[in-house]
């Protein structure tokens, strides 16, 4: 568990979304940056591309978000992977075809004190569902897939797997009518115990913060793909 605990949840708030953010030429921006970065993860299995960003691409457009981003969370540090040169990156694009499981982006190191995440969707379907459950370890995907489990060889910034999260927040089953309505790549009893704050609707131009404490996942809406921006972060 993280170090600094207290201090994290000093800064804990609920998740909130900004609406009309960034302006359709902005969110183009995003995507012809996508466009340009290289390709850091294809995970054939996930069906997700992931990209870094990179320092050197984009500078103007992470002036524009580092500020509106200070804006909404105040003073912050980025806490994302750094690449193999040890040079910082901004966050993480991800192009998924397939809903993205149950997870906490805790980061890797427990004496940082982890802040705020932050999510812009740059194409106009999808949601995301964020649970009022919280947990104080590292990143981590949570399942009862005993092959899943069974990951413990992972490479730089692989989320490790765990089944921690059942218990841990009584037994109380999930909502039947909730997991129909927004989690159904989502086994329920891997849910239980579990309680949504908030299902954010995937809206161009906005964009969600919330604690890296939470745990969250993609709701089922997908069509076809979706790509989104997210970016970690830490006082």
């Amino acid at each position: 568990m993280h170090n600094k605990i207290e201090q994290i949840k000093k800064n804990e708030s609920p998740p909130k979304v900004i609406k009309n953010l960034f302006s359709k030429d902005e969110v183009n921006k995003f995507l012809n940056l996508y466009e340009q970065l290289p390709t850091t993860v294809h995970n054939k299995k996930q069906n997700v591309i992931k990209k870094r960003w990179l320092k050197e691409f984009g500078k103007e457009l992470e002036e524009l978000f580092y500020k509106k981003l200070k804006n909404e969370i105040g003073d912050f540090k980025y806490d994302n992977l750094k690449t193999d040169n040890g040079d910082i990156i901004y966050g993480l694009f991800q192009e998924s075809y397939n809903p993205i499981g149950l997870h906490i982006d805790g980061g890797f190191n427990f004496e940082d004190l982890i802040y705020k995440q932050s999510l812009i969707p740059l194409t106009p379907v999808g949601s995301t569902v964020i649970f009022k459950n919280r947990y104080y370890g590292k990143s981590t995907n949570f399942t009862i897939d005993k092959k899943e489990l069974e990951k413990t060889k992972l490479n730089y910034g692989q989320n490790i797997r765990s089944n921690k999260h059942i218990g841990m927040f009584g037994n109380k089953p999930f909502s039947a009518d909730d997991h129909k309505k927004f989690l159904q790549h989502e086994k329920i009893d891997n849910l239980l115990g579990l309680e949504i704050e908030l299902v954010y609707e995937w809206e161009l131009g906005s964009m969600l913060i919330f604690d890296r404490t939470n745990l969250h996942c993609s709701s089922s809406k997908i069509e076809g793909k979706k790509i989104g921006l997210t970016t970690f972060t830490k006082k």
